[in-house]
């Protein structure tokens, strides 16, 4: 009985106590702290090591930057728009009258002069409508001849009969009927002066359908295009197909350009200008600004208002239709001080120190600065600082800025003078 009860002991002792196992017994406390304070100072370790790191690494960096002189020059602000060449006349020809080509007299480019034949209609038809119509006029007019010796004779008639009646020899009837002959043969012979009238228009119209079978030149210049051949029939309508296309004189031309609705505020008559086309990539041509149309053209939801520029072509290199594309000069600025725009983006390089973000900051390695409004550009007019470099540190410079071309902005005040070192970027490097 003894035994039993010591063997049941035993095996109480052997089995594990359950606070041991939750730690909830004095013995589990003292190791599960001592985890917790192992885990702390390897973190604290850790976290003091890249701390030192990088903040080393930050202390060790150095920065090399790029510069550029502020400058007196001048500035010119320009406003680029596309367009084409086209002649200040062009004409398009087409026949007033229905026929038959018989002969053509020009081709293309061919120079020709106002009132130059061009090509000519059959005539065989127009000829006889202005035999006819000479024909008619001559028999209205025969008509009035006889007409008229109608009414003296009915007047011969009437005077005698009137005689006759004051004597009592011839009737009051007699008399009335003789008025009648009268006043019968003069509106006859009205009738057939009318007629004559109507004949001599027919003629005249005749005789112009006759001049019109003759396509002449309106004006002075040279054949563009020529769409008819010997032979071929023309129909006259209200849509009559053009027969030949007519520019005037190339020595003087004009560059049509689409001006962008943003800037048609700042584009002017008397303006000068340059364009450059596709024929003659190098070479720059002059024009000048005549005028700007008040009238609007949209496409694909883009407002653009048609410029018309003058351009000098004694040369003749120029062509109807040649792509151009035109910079016109808005503002022109002589002898002011002058600051890359590039200078105006930049921002000095963020130190780590003043990043924040606590513990996390510790993890990201030191970064450029550069300006955080770098999309808006800098055109925008007014105050702005830029950073120069003095004795080796950027100072930063409170300036005023006005008109730009984009590349250089006018600085109208501020503490910037020419020849200051102005910083437009800076890269890191390891000190060490």
């Amino acid at each position: 009985m003894n035994d039993a009860n010591t063997n049941g002991r035993d095996t109480e002792n052997s089995q594990p106590d359950l606070r041991d196992i939750l730690g909830t017994s004095r013995s589990g406390r003292k190791k599960k702290s001592r985890r917790y304070l192992y885990a702390a100072a390897a973190v604290v370790l850790i976290g003091g090591g890249l701390g030192y790191y990088y903040q080393s690494r930050a202390a060790g960096v150095a920065y090399t930057y790029t510069t550029e002189a502020a400058r007196q020059g001048d500035l010119s602000v320009i406003v680029t728009s596309t367009g084409s060449v086209q002649p200040t006349d062009q004409v398009d020809i087409s026949s007033e009258l229905s026929g038959t080509i018989r002969k053509v007299n020009v081709t293309y480019n061919s120079p020709v002069k106002s009132g130059d034949i061009l090509a000519e209609l059959d005539t065989n038809k127009l000829e006889a409508d202005v035999q006819s119509a000479r024909a008619k006029l001559a028999s209205a007019k025969a008509n009035v001849l006889k007409a008229r010796a109608d009414l003296g004779s009915a007047k011969t008639s009437m005077e005698r009969l009137r005689s006759l009646v004051q004597s009592r020899v011839s009737s009051q009837q007699d008399l009335d009927a003789a008025q009648f002959n009268h006043d019968a043969a003069g509106a006859t012979l009205q009738v057939n002066e009318a007629t004559v009238l109507s004949a001599e228009a027919d003629l005249r119209l005749a005789e112009v359908n006759l001049g019109k079978a003759k396509i002449v030149s309106p004006i002075d210049g040279v054949i563009l295009t020529r769409s008819v051949d010997p032979g071929a029939t023309v129909a006259s309508s209200l849509n009559a197909p053009v027969l030949f296309t007519i520019a005037g004189d190339l020595r003087h031309m004009e560059l049509q350009v689409s001006v962008d609705e943003a800037d048609v505020g700042k584009v002017e008559t008397g303006q000068t200008a340059t364009f450059n086309v596709d024929a003659y990539p190098d070479r720059s041509f002059p024009a000048e600004i005549e005028t700007v149309r008040f009238a609007s053209e949209t496409v694909s939801n883009v407002v653009t208002y048609k410029g018309i520029l003058t351009v000098d072509n004694e040369e003749l290199l120029l062509r109807p239709g040649m792509t151009a594309t035109a910079n016109i000069v808005v503002e022109e600025i002589k002898d002011t001080l002058l600051v890359p725009n590039s200078a105006l983006r930049y921002t000095p390089p963020r130190e780590s120190a003043s990043r924040g973000g606590g513990l996390m900051s510790l993890f990201r390695p030191p970064r450029m600065g550069r300006s955080q409004n770098r999309d808006a550009g800098p055109a925008a007019t007014g105050k702005r600082t830029v950073w120069v470099l003095r004795n080796n540190t950027p100072v930063s410079v409170s300036i005023e800025t006005g008109s730009t071309d984009g590349q250089h902005t006018v600085v109208k005040s501020g503490e910037l003078k020419a020849d200051d070192l102005v910083i437009t970027d800076a890269s890191a490097r390891n000190a060490g």
